[in-house]
């Protein structure tokens, strides 16, 4: 077995990630496990559009997109589960942090693609991406739910 330190940095999800996520057939609720590290100093390069004026932060700026987002994901049916600051793991890899862990639940994945594609959505996205160092993100079932 190798042992595959996995890298980075993640920002989005590409096209072969999110269809085998479908491919799975998942049905019924699913949370999302994100887990961000934030840069020193967001980078509005894709969205200059959205810069602020003076530079900053990239915690600042995931607070902006976290502002604009939670209504249009209470309005998709979905809600913040759980929010928490990271930091180095206990068991894992020293050289790897994550600043902030969200469980984030979505009625289905239909639900999830309709929230992640609107276009208000769209319209502030480029928060998150100038916010983010490296992000992961998992859908989790609820293994005590029947059938899952």
């Amino acid at each position: 077995m190798t042992n595959n330190i996995d890298s980075g940095p993640y920002i989005t999800v590409s096209r072969e990630k999110g269809a085998a996520l479908f491919a799975r057939g998942i049905s019924g609720e699913v949370v999302m496990l994100n887990m961000l590290r934030f840069r020193e100093v967001a980078d509005y390069s894709e969205s200059p559009e959205l810069a602020p004026e003076s530079p900053i932060s990239g915690a600042e700026a995931y607070r902006t997109y976290a502002k604009h987002t939670t209504p249009l994901l209470q309005a998709a049916g979905g809600s913040l589960v759980y929010s928490g600051s990271g930091g180095e793991f206990l068991i894992g890899p020293d050289d790897i942090r994550w600043d902030l862990v969200l469980l984030v639940r979505h009625k289905s994945l239909q639900a999830f693609t309709a929230f992640a594609t609107d276009e208000n959505y769209l319209a502030i996205a480029g928060h998150r991406t100038a916010a983010l160092e490296d992000s992961r993100l998992l859908p989790l079932l609820d293994t005590q739910k029947p059938g899952a």
